[in-house]
């Protein structure tokens, strides 16, 4: 499976937010540490934000943090959330055409495997895989 990079750069954040649970992180913060666009970082956190896995605060001392425990989020979640609208191949989207349908037998296996891969990630939260807490900034 290849995950989009809105998927890449909203699990990075998510990361970052689970090491310091209590701490607002700056999308600007988080786009330097990574290297990643923050216009499409920002985009990232809106959807988790409206989804309900982040909480935003605007203004001085604003900025994005876990709307819950790490431990409370799954990972399988934030991957379908992330992913939603991105078929796997091109045949699994809602108009999505396919010449060998009447005798495809790759589809039932590609289905297989996608749920295989988010049933792995559904054992796991991001608890799981948060990062080590960031170095305090030097005055």
């Amino acid at each position: 499976m290849r995950l989009t990079s809105f998927t890449d750069f909203g699990l990075r954040a998510l990361m970052r937010m689970a090491s310091a649970p209590d701490r607002a992180f700056s999308t600007a913060e988080i786009a330097d540490e990574f290297g990643i666009s923050r216009n499409h970082l920002n985009k990232v956190i809106q959807r988790l934000a409206r989804h309900g896995f982040v909480a935003t605060r605007r203004g001085t001392g604003g900025g994005a943090m876990l709307a819950r425990p790490a431990a409370d989020i799954g990972l399988g979640d934030l991957v379908r959330l992330l992913e939603q609208d991105q078929a796997l191949v091109e045949c699994f989207a809602p108009d999505g055409a396919c010449c060998v349908i009447p005798v495809c037998r790759l589809k039932g296996k590609l289905h297989a495997a996608e749920a295989a891969f988010l049933a792995e990630l559904d054992r796991s939260t991001l608890a799981d895989v948060a990062l080590p807490s960031p170095a305090p900034v030097a005055a």
